[in-house]
């Protein structure tokens, strides 16, 4: 059934890395005044003129964040396959540590290399919250298949 509990927490996860197709993620300003700053598109760096100089591609961030979008978005209309939907959702979670982990790379990498200090924003957290809606979507899907499992062993 499509209005289950997971099924909501399956389209916050889907929702939310569309967050990231706008605007930056992570911003950053160094000790002279530069701002850098990390878009889908790469790490970019303001200079003092006001141009924008790219210093990095970050494609695989964008591929793992479309892949996280298309898969639960997926899981769920896969609400009669629940053995299927828990695979999927398993593979948003892993997709997602892995992001986090790539975001903490790229976080120290700049922090190192250019002795800069990020600015906070509500981006730098939305990772965690898909981290979360995920478990959540997949513990719901468990529970749902221990119970038909129960009333199989019933009949």
């Amino acid at each position: 059934m499509i209005q289950r509990i997971q099924s909501f927490y399956l389209l916050l996860t889907t929702m939310l890395p569309a967050l990231f197709f706008k605007g930056s993620f992570l911003r950053f300003i160094n000790n002279s005044g530069t701002e850098i700053y990390m878009n889908l598109k790469g790490i970019w760096q303001y200079s003092e003129g006001g141009n924008e100089e790219k210093i990095q591609n970050l494609i695989p961030l964008s591929g793992i964040m479309i892949l996280i979008s298309i898969l639960s978005f997926t899981a769920i209309f896969l609400f009669k396959k629940r053995k299927i939907q828990l695979k999927l959702t398993g593979a948003v979670i892993l997709l997602t540590v892995v992001l986090t982990g790539l975001l903490l790379y790229y976080f120290f990498w700049v922090t190192g290399k250019f002795q800069a200090d990020i600015v906070p924003g509500f981006k730098m957290v939305t990772p965690l919250l898909i981290l979360i809606f995920s478990f959540l979507a997949y513990r719901g899907i468990k529970n749902d298949e221990n119970l038909v499992r129960s009333y199989d062993r019933l009949r």
